[in-house]
């Protein structure tokens, strides 16, 4: 796949990539919804991300990951995601305040399986090898009132989810695949229907057109 100059797209993938860079030279766990958004200070981003190559100014996609994870009963199991059947929604913790009243999972859309061979200039020692670095483009469930909710385990309810609009400036970003719990089956809300009746979506990237406007999450 020849890299394209999206708005968006590319600076969202490149400050993914470079968080998780700089995280790995710092020996630093950073959570994977820290990396959806890397949080970079606004004097240096512009040239810590012109730092970063992608070898021969390409990126492969990819048909399918395969998810390795242990279920409630203690046993391993494997879930398949392809973004192009229903098995593309996944989970994966949360990194708000354990002590606030957020939500202890985030679920995600799966977009796109991509790697690329990133080459980074500017680390004090500068290493011209490529490394191989995988990434999910994803977009983004919310819950239904979009904002923090309470632990559901606690309230006894399934999490009910909304798509956030292909507007939104959040609503699409980047996922380090190694920070994926699992697939996740979502339930379409039926009564809320669908977000959009004539089946006619708006962006043919997120392949919208059959959305519903709620879903309730089976864990």
């Amino acid at each position: 796949m020849i890299l394209t100059s999206t708005q968006d797209f590319w600076t969202k993938l490149k400050k993914h990539l470079l968080a998780r860079i700089k995280a790995k030279q710092a020996n630093v766990e950073v959570s994977s919804s820290t990396l959806s958004i890397a949080n970079l200070d606004e004097a240096n981003s512009a040239m810590e991300l012109d730092s970063l190559f992608f070898k021969k100014e390409c990126m492969y996609q990819h048909n399918i990951i395969r998810i390795n994870y242990t279920t409630y009963d203690v046993r391993r199991a494997q879930d398949v995601i392809n973004p192009n059947t229903d098995h593309r929604d996944v989970i994966l913790l949360s990194a708000a305040d354990p002590d606030q009243p957020h939500h202890q999972y985030v679920y995600a859309r799966v977009l796109g399986i991509y790697h690329a061979n990133i080459i980074y200039t500017a680390s004090e020692v500068p290493d011209y090898r490529p490394q191989r670095m995988e990434f999910l483009w994803v977009r983004w469930f919310t819950n239904t009132q979009n904002e923090p909710v309470q632990r559901s385990w606690r309230k006894r309810q399934l999490d009910c989810l909304q798509l956030l609009p292909v507007n939104h400036e959040d609503a699409f970003g980047f996922l380090d695949p190694g920070n994926v719990l699992r697939g996740v089956h979502l339930v379409p809300r039926f009564a809320k229907g669908r977000c959009h009746p004539d089946g006619r979506g708006i962006s043919e990237c997120a392949r919208d057109s059959n959305d519903w406007n709620q879903y309730y999450a089976c864990r």
